[in-house]
C-alpha cells in the first residue's frame, strides 16, 4: 500500500511539473529580439497613414509627415496559411513604420519611404494566443500586457484568427476560398468585400 501511494504521489508530482513546464513554455516572453532577417520574410502589405481611431488621431508624425507601415510574416506561417487559411502557432508578423518623403530624386508627386525605421511592432501567435510587442526606448520589443486596445481591436475586427488579414491582398482571397473569415469581419464588411 505504501509503495502504491509513493508511486501515485511520484506520478502526480511528475505530472504537475510537466504541466507547469508546458504551461511555462506557452507563456509569452516579456521581451523578444527583432528577427534579424524579417525583411527577407513574406511581404504582406503596406499602408499609409492608417489609423483605427478617429481620423487625425494618429498616423502623422509631430512634423506632420505621413507614415508608411510595411507588414512581413515568417515564411513557415505563410506556407501553412496557404494550405489551411489559418495562421498557425508560431506565426510572427512584423510591422515596421517609415516616414514618407516627397520630391525624392525624380519623384515629383506622391510619396516614397524614408530609409530609417521609425517604429516596429510584432504580433506573435504562441500557444494559440496572440501577443503584441512594441519597441521600447532600449530598442527591444516589449510585451504589451492584456487587455490593451490592440488585443480588443484585433478580436473585434480581425478577419482571420484575430489578425488583420483583410489588409493583406494576397492572403484575403485565400481566406475567402478556405472559408476562414471571422464572423465579426463578415458582419462589418460590405457585401462587395466578402464576394
Amino acid at each position: 500500500m505504501h509503495k502504491a501511494f509513493l508511486a501515485a504521489a511520484s506520478f502526480l508530482c511528475i505530472f504537475i511539473v510537466a504541466a507547469h513546464t508546458v504551461d511555462a513554455a506557452l507563456q509569452p516572453e516579456k521581451s523578444i529580439a527583432i528577427p534579424a532577417s524579417y525583411r527577407e520574410w513574406i511581404y504582406m502589405t503596406s499602408g499609409i497613414d492608417m489609423t483605427y481611431a478617429a481620423p487625425g488621431a494618429v498616423g502623422l508624425t509631430q512634423e506632420h509627415h505621413s507614415v508608411f507601415d510595411n507588414v512581413f510574416v515568417n515564411p513557415e506561417a505563410w506556407t501553412s496559411f496557404k494550405q489551411t487559411g489559418h495562421w498557425p502557432d508560431g506565426t510572427t508578423f512584423v510591422l515596421e513604420n517609415r516616414t514618407a518623403e516627397e520630391n525624392t530624386s525624380i519623384n515629383k508627386g506622391g510619396h516614397t519611404q524614408n530609409g530609417e525605421v521609425s517604429g516596429l511592432e510584432i504580433h506573435q501567435k504562441r500557444g494559440n494566443e496572440w501577443f503584441f510587442y512594441v519597441r521600447g526606448k532600449d530598442g527591444a520589443e516589449h510585451l504589451v500586457p492584456k487587455p490593451a486596445s490592440c488585443y480588443t481591436c484585433h478580436e473585434s475586427h480581425g478577419a482571420v484568427d484575430t489578425s488583420f488579414t483583410q489588409f493583406y491582398p494576397t492572403a484575403l482571397p485565400i481566406a475567402k476560398q478556405k472559408d476562414t473569415l471571422s464572423d465579426v469581419y463578415r458582419a462589418e464588411s460590405t457585401p462587395a468585400a466578402t464576394k
